[in-house]
């Protein structure tokens, strides 16, 4: 079967690099003095390896819940002559002033900052040891790093432990601190492209920008430019210029037209309303004409004061046409080509026909909106949190023709905004409908597990009500519990979390309770045991005891029973923790309070049948309240035979001890007996079950003895019915587990009754007409 798009495996360098990162100690660290973290003497990385090494660093420690930061890791880097550091991203507050500062000799070709809010003044600082080298610079987001404390120095000291305060001390600290006017770009003689978005206004940037003459990218988006003809120093050398968010004047169109190299040119704004300067068809004529050399232009969210689109008759004209000479929108005619690139996003021009660009960002289409997520994720959440939005009513009401495409650009807005709250809700909410049964044949494993990752992290970032449903609601599309299989610990921790508050939203704990059900059905039992050690069996009963306070008897009350019947299946340690947390209390006040709830009914009977099977457990069961329930139960005719038959099923393995543990007077036990016998008589052998046996080791410990011949009965007729109802299913597991020759035993046995032995017949030629059928190849 070939394999789906996206299911390559890792390559070989990205698979050493995460496990070295995960198991440093072990491979290129030691440990030294004061437990600090040491790089192995005879260890030498070049540069290509030791940039790895930190970009990927990074991603672990906003991606991999499990994956521990280690404190000095930056300080691995500090020697030039053993590692080399060339192109590093860095983002988010991770990023401290003196994992700079420990990478100070290193030759920096590339340093991208994005969103490193703790970085304050002494960071610049530490860029200046960089200025030999660097090319590329972003500082976008951080909107600290100009800042210092007043009075304080900018040398780093190893005790200084500023940088170990919460966010609410560093906010604290910075309503203390002056602008850094000392540090200059001068000697940054080989820096090209500087990105600065986002930085405050207080910045001088005309004064900060004057000793780079050399620039050909910059990026000024959100900064105040009071005088914006300063620009014009660069206008033989700029192909980019991007200034999003900045209030455009006449001064900067004007110093813009100046700008003959110019490739590409962003002047887009988030809002239309927060602008006082209105697009007219005659700037964008004049911008079009006087930048010959455009590329690439965005114009997302302005406003057009005059309409410069063609009448809808013309527009409507021929297949849609990316030539100039055919635009829609008038100015653009004046192109010599087509441009790669045309922001249009909250415009009303994306929604013509004729648009001269290959790629186009705008609301119209699906391309549109994928164009605009792919296009601003990075650096304007803002944006793409609206375009996954649109993205999502794509996928909700009409169909997402670009699915992997689709769901790789939410992946990774998820993953790149881990700490937005807007991101998280709309990306989640289109996961759940980009993930569903219409579109899962075309996923791959790898790019399914992606999914369920990011899911996670949003679950643990946020207890918003929202994110918590759409994430769980999400998980729903998937396998359970085998696609949920890697990260089984981390997930099951995260829905018992969820369902820890006593007024948890009701949506949440249905679909919550759903999925820990799913998850503890047909695992192994070692996986039932970590997650009964993680308090699953006491979660699901304080759900119930809260239900029985509302008195309610609703899906949260059946489900939780139901994931306390399959989490109890062969586990004798969860078992016993149900005893333990009042679990046969809650049973008794359910079957008072729900007397016609057959579905609780059976759920809690076959959660008690588990019990029952533990040899140790079974003397707390062995009162006259609970074995006068249980043989009142063996009548009951709830869902078919289920309640009766497990009700039976609960007192064959208490009989299975012998008349000497039977210590009380009432119920007499020769009195139960008959009733189970009675019971037993009355149930169709042809009944088809709400049940699902892994083994039949339990029952078939009942059969060769004769200390409870209705016990022994009981267990014969059982199999009789599930071989026979679905033989493809339970011959085989009966044969594989040795029931055979125990049934032979039942047969050789003086003590057994007669119709048991002829049902224990009836069994075995069952399962001798199923090894024929299997063997027969000859139909």
């Amino acid at each position: 079967m070939a394999a789906k798009v996206g299911d390559d495996p890792d390559s070989l360098m990205s698979l050493c690099t995460v496990f070295c990162l995960k198991n440093l100690r072990r491979t290129m660290c030691y440990t030294g003095d004061r437990d600090r973290l040491c790089l192995r003497p005879d260890v030498f990385l070049p540069g290509e390896i030791c940039d790895k090494l930190v970009n990927v660093y990074m991603d672990l420690v906003h991606t991999d819940s499990d994956f521990e930061p280690q404190d000095g890791f930056f300080q691995l880097f500090g020697d030039p002559r053993s590692t080399r550091l060339t192109r590093l991203q860095l983002r988010e507050d991770f990023v401290r002033d003196r994992d700079l500062e420990a990478i100070g000799k290193q030759d920096l070709m590339e340093l991208h900052l994005t969103y490193c809010n703790r970085l304050t003044a002494r960071s610049l600082r530490a860029l200046q040891s960089f200025r030999h080298s660097l090319m590329s610079l972003s500082l976008f987001g951080c909107s600290n790093i100009i800042f210092r404390k007043a009075g304080a120095p900018l040398a780093y000291a190893e005790d200084d432990d500023d940088e170990d305060d919460d966010d609410d001390d560093l906010v604290d600290r910075l309503e203390t601190q002056t602008v850094d006017s000392d540090f200059s770009f001068q000697g940054f003689n080989r820096l090209r492209l500087l990105n600065l978005g986002g930085l405050p206004g207080l910045m001088d940037v005309e004064m900060l920008l004057r000793p780079l003459p050399a620039l050909t990218s910059l990026d000024l988006s959100g900064v105040r430019l009071p005088r914006p003809a300063f620009l014009a120093q660069w206008k033989e050398r700029l192909t980019s210029l991007v200034l999003y968010n900045v209030e455009l004047s006449e001064e900067l169109i004007h110093t813009l037209m100046q700008f003959s190299t110019l490739r590409h040119l962003d002047i887009s704004r988030e809002n239309q309303r927060t602008s006082k300067f209105k697009m007219t068809g005659k700037i964008l004529s004049s911008l079009v004409q006087g930048l010959v050399n455009l590329v690439s232009l965005d114009i997302s969210g302005h406003i057009m004061l005059d309409n410069c689109t063609a009448p809808a008759f013309e527009d409507a004209v021929g297949w849609p046409s990316i030539e100039p000479s055919k635009s829609s929108i008038y100015p653009l005619r004046d192109l010599k080509r087509p441009l790669q690139f045309l922001g249009l996003y909250n415009t009303t021009l994306c929604n013509v026909t004729h648009i001269p660009a290959y790629k186009v960002t705008g609301s119209k289409n699906e391309d549109q909106i994928l164009n605009a997520i792919e296009v601003y994720t990075d650096q304007r959440p803002e944006l793409a949190h609206r375009a996954i939005n649109q993205l999502f009513d794509i996928a909700r009401i009409q169909h997402c023709s670009q699915l992997l495409r689709a769901l790789k650009l939410v992946i990774t807005a998820l993953k790149t905004h881990k700490y937005d709250k807007s991101i998280q809700v709309t990306g989640s909410a289109a996961l759940f409908y980009l993930t569903n049964t219409e579109y899962r044949n075309d996923q791959s494993v790898r790019l399914r597990r992606e999914v369920i990752q990011v899911v996670l992290n949003g679950m643990e970032q946020y207890q918003e009500v929202t994110v918590q449903r759409n994430c769980c609601l999400t998980l729903c599309n998937f396998s359970i519990p085998e696609e949920l299989e890697f990260q089984y610990h981390r997930v099951n921790l995260l829905l018992l979390k969820i369902l820890e508050p006593p007024r948890q939203d009701e949506s949440i704990q249905r679909i919550a309770v759903h999925l820990c059900n799913a998850l503890v059905c047909q695992v192994d039992n070692d996986h039932k045991e970590a997650v009964g050690k993680m308090g699953f069996v006491k979660t699901m009963l304080n759900l119930i005891q809260k239900r029985l306070q509302d008195i309610m008897c609703d899906q949260v009350m059946e489900f939780s029973w139901s994931a306390l019947w399959n989490i109890t299946d062969e586990t004798p340690d969860n078992c016993q923790m149900f005893l333990e947390c009042n679990g046969m209390n809650l049973f008794l006040e359910c079957l008072k309070e729900f007397p016609d709830k057959q579905e609780l009914h059976r759920n809690m009977l076959g959660l008690l049948g588990n019990v029952a099977e533990v040899k140790a457990l079974r003397p707390q069961l062995l009162t006259k309240q609970f074995i006068t329930v249980f043989s009142d139960l063996l009548d009951s005719k709830a869902d078919g035979i289920e309640v009766s038959y497990n009700a039976c099923g609960v007192l064959s393995h208490i009989m299975f001890d012998g008349q000497e543990v039977w210590t009380m007077e009432e119920p007499r036990r020769s009195h139960v007996m008959d009733k189970m016998w009675a019971a037993i008589q009355s149930w169709d052998i042809s009944s088809r079950r709400n049940i699902n046996y892994r083994s039949f080791e339990p029952i078939l410990r009942l059969l060769p003895q004769s200390g409870a011949l209705v016990s022994q009965h009981w267990a014969t007729w059982a199999l009789y019915n599930l071989v026979s109802v679905y033989p493809s299913k339970y011959c085989p597991l009966l044969i594989k587990e040795g029931g055979v020759p125990l049934l032979q035993k039942v047969l050789e046995l003086d003590s057994s009754h007669q119709e048991t032995k002829d049902m224990a017949s009836k069994v075995m030629e069952q399962c001798e007409n199923f090894k024929d059928d299997v063997m027969d190849t000859s139909r």
